[in-house]
């Protein structure tokens, strides 16, 4: 009599209970690692993989073509990689997990793209090399004009902005300082130890500096960049007259271009902005620095014909070194104390007899030394100040205007501010006028926190010390050709000699 044991029971065929295919794909042999991906997720996308015609591997060895892996932290999975006695590892493909999910929707091994690969840090300089401190403060860096970690400043930059769009102060200042830190360096940052000693750098920077060295590119900022809200609102934000509030009110209003801004009835324009508009073609391109020296000389010419002493200093990047901009700023004064006031006003006069204003929009003084020092950060200051778009003639600009232009018009639109202040707060001015954003606010803050001091674009307050109007009105020497104006005192404060 044939005895069945009822606890015995016959083994499928292999694969047949799991759905296993036949493999398809001979010449790719993946291996999943577990690590933070846990045992029950590992073996569900073994068996997706299987039943799809994949060969699965279940032990890591010198066959694995393809390692796979959720952990995108580079140093550790690769030294958990390095752990094992493998002969073919630097022939094996370690990849993020989006290759496997991208193979799995498309049937077959897609290529391997940059976006995939977690690659193995680079190994450190094992040479020693001197530590270069670097200050936390803008203002104690030598920043020239070569940025050689653009590939990471780029992204801190949009995500800066966009922290900025959704009202993040903190963040977006974050990313800032830590963009303007790496502009300092005088080489690229190619491995993540080399920031050790960095300032300014969080953990979410360094991530996406991670991110950025692994792959190319940073994944938060592909997704920002494709964002709708973010699009729309880096577009109005591009006119003149248009601040993130201002585009955030029509993004809501479900506009996402210029067109449908314009056809709105509902929406009444300021005159800023129709110019902006108007004018959007010209005042979006860069401005060279040729087209910003040609309006320096219509300036200086405007302003000395009104007072032969007159002052008239190029500020913004252009002052900085910069080859090209978006703006252009004059400080324009005189040295006689009080014979700037209506000085704006009479430029504007000849400007539009000349028949080149555009665009403009005057704001008068409303500095008063006596409400001085302010406790809270202003963006702008009390000086006079215009605000222009001033046809710029091709012919007046040496080799012609910047880029070709299909219209044939032969001149082009460009923005231009000016400020003027009195002649004992011309340094200060200068100063606060050339920028960089970053330099300025950092300025600030080192005057703050490391001298104990009030600096802004009007003076420099010391807040240990009260001295006597004599000890205020000190006369300032001129330094390594910088144009500093005498009896620069501060009240309440003390006086100080600016290299600018």
């Amino acid at each position: 009599m044939l005895r069945i044991n009822p606890k015995k029971r016959s083994r499928p065929e292999d694969g047949g209970a799991c759905g296993r295919q036949p493999a398809k794909f001979v010449d790719v042999r993946i291996f999943l690692v577990e690590r933070k991906m846990g045992s029950s997720r590992r073996s569900f996308l073994t068996k997706l993989a299987r039943t799809k015609g994949f060969i699965v591997e279940d032990v890591l060895s010198d066959v694995v073509t393809h390692v796979v892996s959720e952990d995108r932290r580079a140093s550790s999975l690769w030294s958990w990689l390095k752990g094992f006695p493998l002969r073919n590892l630097p022939g094996m493909r370690v990849l993020d997990i989006s290759w496997f999910t991208d193979s799995m929707r498309e049937g077959r091994p897609v290529t391997v793209e940059t976006r995939h690969l977690i690659q193995d840090a680079l190994p450190q300089v094992t040479t020693p090399s001197p530590v270069v401190r670097v200050s936390q403060y803008a203002c104690q860096r030598r920043t020239t004009t070569e940025n050689q970690n653009k590939i990471f400043t780029d992204a801190f930059e949009v995500l800066a902005e966009n922290y900025e769009f959704n009202e993040i102060e903190g963040r977006c200042l974050a990313f800032r300082r830590a963009a303007s830190v790496l502009k300092s360096l005088p080489d690229m940052v190619r491995c993540l130890g080399a920031t050790e000693q960095l300032p300014c750098l969080g953990e979410h920077t360094k991530a996406v500096m991670e991110e950025i060295l692994q792959s190319g590119r940073s994944f938060e900022v592909e997704k920002i960049l494709s964002d709708e809200r973010y699009r729309t609102l880096k577009l109005f934000t591009s006119v003149f007259g248009v601040g993130p509030k201002t585009a955030e009110k029509w993004y809501r209003r479900g506009m996402s271009s210029f067109s449908e801004v314009l056809a709105e009835p509902g929406i009444q324009l300021n005159r800023m902005q129709q110019s902006g508009f108007l004018h959007y073609g010209d005042i979006s391109k860069a401005v060279s620095k040729a087209e910003a020296q040609a309006l320096g000389s219509i300036i200086d010419e405007a302003v000395h014909a009104i007072t032969p002493d007159g002052v008239v200093a190029l500020t913004g990047g252009f002052r900085r070194g910069k080859a090209f901009g978006h703006d252009v700023d004059f400080i324009v004064t005189t040295p006689e104390l009080g014979k700037e006031e209506g000085l704006l006003t009479s430029i504007i006069k000849i400007l539009k007899k000349q028949g080149i204003l555009l665009f403009c929009e005057y704001q008068a003084s409303t500095f008063d030394m006596s409400k001085l020092p302010s406790r809270r950060f202003e963006a702008m200051d009390h000086f006079a100040k215009c605000f222009l778009i001033v046809r710029l003639e091709g012919s007046r600009v040496e080799g012609g205007l910047h880029g070709c232009r299909a219209d044939g018009r032969g001149w082009r639109a460009v923005r231009v501010d000016l400020v003027s202040p009195p002649a004992d707060r011309y340094a200060f001015a200068l100063l606060g006028w050339t920028g960089s954003r970053q330099f300025e606010r950092d300025l600030r803050r080192y005057a703050r926190l490391e001298r104990r001091m009030l600096l802004d674009n009007h003076a420099l307050f010391d807040k240990t010390k009260t001295q006597s109007k004599k000890e205020m009105e000190k006369d300032l020497e001129c330094k390594d050709g910088c144009v500093v104006t005498k009896k620069m005192g501060v009240k309440n404060g003390i006086t100080i000699l600016f290299r600018v």
